[in-house]
């Protein structure tokens, strides 16, 4: 392996480190909001089962789901 060959290798691993660098957080994020929404809705339909039928609420869409504000419990 001579000097150009090894100046790429280190030059490609700097780069991929970087984008790892920068990638890391966002997918961490990602992981954290998921988690939180899974315990979110074990909650909600925890207390759904504790409260028995109720009214129904209405939904206005999969993207009001994501906006809904949690209860004590």
């Amino acid at each position: 392996m001579d000097t150009t060959q090894l100046q790429g290798l280190i030059g490609t691993l700097a780069v991929l480190g970087l984008l790892a660098l920068v990638v890391l957080p966002s997918i961490i994020g990602i992981v954290h909001d998921r988690r939180i929404d899974r315990q979110l809705r074990q909650a909600e339909e925890r207390a759904a089962t504790l409260d028995g039928p109720g009214p129904e609420r209405h939904v206005r869409g999969t993207s009001a789901h994501a906006h809904r504000i949690a209860r004590a419990a």
